[in-house]
């Protein structure tokens, strides 16, 4: 017989204690992320360091960094990470930035696919 899983919320995340390590929640489910290489961080900044000038000299919306979480489904919750993500202006609430998970997902998501990763796991 299997056991159950625990399935943790998209708060419950939000709220873990630091322990050094990045998560992402994918349907419910804890997935610590592995860190990442010397060329992905560099390809990472490259990229952020021009799409961000871009989106700030044009008043676009907001650019957001690597371990900012979107909540993109729920029931149960997934909350994911991309390197590099863009939201619209008229996105944005009125009252700002959330200090919690965005909700939605992005206009634009970034991710930097590294020698460790499979096919399964980026669609996921």
């Amino acid at each position: 017989m299997r056991e159950a899983k625990t399935l943790l919320t998209a708060d419950q995340l939000f709220h873990l204690p630091d322990d050094g390590f990045c998560y992402e929640l994918v349907k419910g489910e804890l997935r610590r992320m592995p860190p990442a290489g010397g060329e992905h961080g560099a390809i990472v900044m490259r990229l952020s360091l021009l799409l961000g000038r871009f989106i700030q000299d044009n008043a676009l919306g907001v650019a957001l960094g690597a371990e900012t979480g979107f909540l993109i489904g729920t029931d149960p919750d997934t909350v994911r990470a991309p390197d590099f993500a863009f939201v619209r202006r008229d996105r944005v609430p009125e009252d700002g930035i959330p200090e919690g998970f965005w909700p939605g997902p992005p206009d634009l998501a970034v991710e930097v696919i590294s020698p460790t990763d499979t096919y399964a796991a980026i669609e996921e």
